[in-house]
C-alpha cells in the first residue's frame, strides 16, 4: 500500500517542480489548492517515482490522475493495487481528454469514463480580462464605471501589513452569505483562512480593493506555470456595484500582467457561479472526467 500523508508545507517545493516540468492546466494540480483543501476533503499526497498522485477521501477515496512523467502503466498499476489492498475499486478524478486517450490506449476497455460538466476549468486569456474590450463585456465596463465614479477607490497588492483587512472582510462576508449554505461556506472559510495563514509559504499572489478605506473585494491565487496563473478564492460584497468585475479587471491587468491565461477554476454546479463564469467568455473550457476501473 502506498504511503499516502497529509500535505505539508515541505512539499511545496517537490509537487511544483513535477507540476512545471508536466506542463498541466487542470486546477487539481496547484499544490496550494491541495494544501489549503486538505482538511476539507480529506487529501493525502504521495511521490512515486516522478509522479504526484493525490487521494481524496476516506472509506471509497479517489485518486487525482498521475501528475508528471514516466511509465505511466507502472503508476496506474501500483494505484490499481494500492486501491484494491484498501477494498476500493480504482477511480481517477480530473481525467482530461488527453489523459482518457492515455488510459483508452493502454488499458482497452478497462474504464468507465463520466463527463462531469461540474468541474470543468474556466481558462481565460489574460488579455481579455485585462482589457474587457468589445460588445460582449459592454455590461462589465458599466457595472466598473459605476464602482469608479466617486474616485473614492485604491486597489493594493495583498501584503503582510493589509491580509488582516481581508480576514475581517471574509467575516463580513460571511455573515451576510450564511444563510445561501452554510456548510459549504464554511468548509470555504476553513480552507481560505488555511490559505490566509499560510499565504507567504505557499507562493500567494493577491489584491485587494478599497472604497472609503474598507476592504470590499479581495482575490488570492497561484502560480501553476511562466504561462497561466491559477485564482482560488475571489470575494467582494454584492452590495458594493462593480466590486467582482473591478477586482477581475485590475487583478488580471496590474498583477497578472506577466502570465497568457488564467484559470479561474470550476463552477461546481452551481448555476450563479456558472452564468458568471460564462459571462467572461472563457478562452478554453478544460473537459474533465472521472474514470472507474471495471475491475
Amino acid at each position: 500500500m502506498l504511503d499516502f500523508k497529509d500535505p505539508q508545507i515541505e512539499d511545496r517545493q517537490w509537487v511544483t517542480a513535477l507540476i512545471e516540468s508536466a506542463g498541466r492546466e487542470s486546477c487539481e494540480y496547484c499544490f496550494g489548492n491541495v494544501f489549503v483543501w486538505s482538511p476539507v476533503y480529506k487529501t493525502r499526497i504521495v511521490r512515486f517515482e516522478d509522479y504526484f498522485i493525490s487521494l481524496s477521501g476516506t472509506e471509497d477515496g479517489m485518486y487525482c490522475f498521475p501528475m508528471g512523467h514516466g511509465d505511466l502503466r507502472k503508476a496506474v498499476d501500483e494505484l490499481h493495487r494500492d486501491a484494491v489492498q484498501r477494498g476500493n475499486l480504482l477511480r481517477f478524478f480530473g481525467v482530461t481528454q488527453e489523459d482518457k486517450t492515455l488510459l483508452e490506449t493502454l488499458y482497452p476497455d478497462r474504464f468507465l469514463f463520466r463527463e462531469n460538466r461540474d468541474f470543468f476549468d474556466y481558462i481565460y486569456a489574460q488579455s481579455d480580462l485585462a482589457a474587457l474590450s468589445g460588445k460582449k463585456y459592454h455590461g462589465k465596463r458599466n457595472h466598473i464605471a459605476a464602482f469608479e465614479r466617486d474616485g473614492d477607490w485604491t486597489y493594493e497588492e495583498i501584503t503582510p501589513d493589509n491580509l488582516p483587512d481581508c480576514i475581517e472582510m471574509d467575516k463580513q462576508w460571511l455573515q451576510k452569505n450564511i444563510a445561501k449554505n452554510e456548510e459549504e461556506l464554511r468548509q470555504e472559510c476553513q480552507a481560505l483562512m488555511r490559505a490566509f495563514d499560510n499565504y507567504a509559504a505557499l507562493g500567494f499572489k493577491g489584491a485587494l480593493l478599497r472604497k472609503g478605506g474598507e476592504v470590499v473585494a479581495f482575490t488570492i491565487g497561484e502560480e501553476m506555470s511562466s504561462r497561466m496563473f491559477c485564482t482560488h478564492f475571489e470575494k467582494a460584497f454584492a452590495d458594493v456595484r462593480g466590486a467582482y468585475p473591478m477586482i477581475n479587471r485590475e487583478f488580471a491587468a496590474r498583477t497578472l500582467r506577466e502570465y497568457r491565461y488564467i484559470n479561474r477554476e470550476e463552477d461546481t454546479g452551481d448555476e450563479g457561479l456558472r452564468k458568471a463564469k460564462l459571462s467572461y467568455h472563457p478562452y478554453k473550457l478544460l473537459k474533465k472526467y472521472e474514470a472507474i476501473c471495471k475491475d
